[in-house]
């Protein structure tokens, strides 16, 4: 009978791919292509072979997604990573976040800007791209489809 001989992290006891993925709310994919990545260290294997990931590996990965939903990207995410592991502070995350408030807030005026118009195209009565018969149709694209130079606003 062959037994795997549990392998132990600093947290504990070593997790299997499935029970980390589990854990941290990501799927198989996702673990291993952030493994590819270098976002979490490659896993030590246990005699069976089966990849033997330190239970630290959930807080990271929670950390990784975290960052993600504040709108860090992966790129980001890894740089900032890198930093702290080499045992320094990240002073600049301060920075990144202002930098990241700008781009959010970029963001929200663009789209505050297209639910304008496509409010506009609501109160229209607008019914189709290229042949719109509303009268005062906010959409520039029926009269492009015609030929005719898009109508001022």
């Amino acid at each position: 009978m062959k037994q795997d001989v549990e392998l132990r992290g600093q947290g504990g006891p070593c997790l299997r791919t499935g029970q980390v993925a589990e854990q941290a709310g990501v799927n198989v994919q996702t673990l291993r292509y952030y493994e590819r990545r270098g976002l979490i260290a490659e896993p030590g294997r246990s005699p069976g072979g089966h990849r033997s990931y330190p239970p630290e590996t959930v807080a990271l990965l929670t950390v990784i997604k975290a960052a993600q939903r504040l709108g860090f990207t992966l790129e980001e995410v890894a740089e900032l990573l890198d930093t702290g592991r080499r045992g320094h502070p990240t002073p600049d995350l301060r920075a990144r976040a202002q930098a990241k408030i700008v781009e959010v807030d970029a963001k929200i005026a663009d789209l505050t800007t297209i639910r304008q118009a496509l409010a506009q195209v609501v109160s229209a009565g607008c019914d189709s791209l290229t042949h719109c018969t509303c009268p005062d149709c906010p959409l520039p694209f029926a009269d492009l489809a015609e030929g005719r130079p898009p109508r001022e606003s």
